[in-house]
C-alpha cells in the first residue's frame, strides 16, 4: 500500500512537471492572444529550445501557430481540404506529381511568404511540397517512412 501511494505521488509530480513545461512564456502568450483573439481549445507544445507551437481552433478551422521564446511570430498553418486549393495549385500538382494522392493540406503563412503545404503520397513514396497561390513550387521535401506514418 505504501509503495502504491509513493508511485501515485511520483506520477502526480511528473504530470505537474509535464504540464508546467507546456506553459508558454508570457511574451509568447501575449503575442498569440493579440493575433488570435477568438482562438479556442488552445494546446501549447515546446517544439524546440526556441520555438513554441499552439494548436487551436478558430472560425471552425484547425490551426497552429509558432512563436520564438521572445514572442516573435514564426508561422501559421490552417488546415484546409483539397477543394479549397486554387486551380493554379491543383494544376501544378497534377502536372508535377501525376498519380499522387493528396494527404494533409494547409495554408502556410510566415513573414516571408504565404502558400499551401501539401503532403502527396503514391505507393510507398511521400513528398511534402509548398506551392504559392500562382502554382509555383517553393519547396519540396521527400518524407521518410517514419514521418509518412505520422501523417496518416
Amino acid at each position: 500500500m505504501r509503495n502504491l501511494i509513493i508511485v501515485a505521488i511520483l506520477a502526480s509530480g511528473l504530470s505537474m512537471c509535464a504540464t508546467a513545461q507546456k506553459k508558454a512564456p508570457d511574451q509568447v502568450l501575449k503575442a498569440f492572444n493579440g493575433k488570435y483573439t477568438s482562438a479556442s481549445a488552445v494546446k501549447w507544445d515546446h517544439e524546440s529550445a526556441n520555438e513554441w507551437e499552439a494548436e487551436f481552433k478558430m472560425n471552425g478551422k484547425e490551426m497552429s501557430a509558432a512563436y520564438d521564446n521572445s514572442g516573435k511570430w514564426l508561422e501559421t498553418e490552417t488546415e484546409i481540404s483539397a477543394r479549397d486549393l486554387p486551380s493554379s495549385v491543383t494544376e501544378t500538382l497534377a502536372r508535377e506529381y501525376p498519380g499522387y494522392k493528396k494527404g494533409e493540406i494547409a495554408i502556410v503563412e510566415n513573414p516571408e511568404m504565404k502558400g499551401f503545404e501539401i503532403v502527396l503520397k503514391k505507393g510507398e513514396s511521400a513528398v511534402e511540397v509548398v506551392v504559392d497561390s500562382n502554382g509555383k513550387i517553393l519547396k519540396k521535401e521527400q518524407l521518410n517512412s517514419e514521418k509518412d506514418e505520422d501523417n496518416d
